[in-house]
């Protein structure tokens, strides 16, 4: 699993971003967070854990855990 920071979370529509020093940003959206987490808890520089889906044309996590 890959580690990073919350860069930006957008509420309304519920998605944001991980930032991972010297590579792309990560899309998420709240429906691949897991432990138990909701949206509402997160707050940006938060460090999570996720993993990356190997098919997507950009980087998108496929889960995300907050650490």
């Amino acid at each position: 699993m890959a580690r990073g920071h919350i860069k930006k979370l957008v509420g309304d529509r519920g998605f944001g971003f991980v930032r991972v020093d010297g590579q792309p940003d990560v899309f998420f959206h709240l429906s691949v967070l897991t432990g138990g987490v909701q949206f509402e808890d997160l707050y940006e520089e938060q460090e999570v854990e996720f993993e990356l889906d190997p098919k997507a044309p950009k980087p998108r996590a496929v889960s995300v855990r907050v650490l």
